[in-house]
């Protein structure tokens, strides 16, 4: 018998999400970078955006 409590267990890959389909931010970008919301970082995060595309977010989640 698992004595496993339910915030023990991971949660499975396919429950996972890092988008819901809506455009990246560079916002979103610079919060998921855990990074405080200034001129620069959002700058940062912008050029981030061009080169990479909504990939720039996934790539900063789990």
């Amino acid at each position: 018998m698992s004595t496993a409590q339910p915030e023990d267990r991971a949660t499975p890959d396919a429950l996972l999400h890092t988008r819901t389909g809506t455009e990246v931010t560079p916002e979103d970008v610079v919060l998921a970078a855990g990074r405080d919301i200034t001129p620069k970082n959002l700058e940062w995060a912008r050029r981030k955006i061009e080169v990479e595309g909504a990939a720039a977010l996934d790539k900063l989640l789990p």
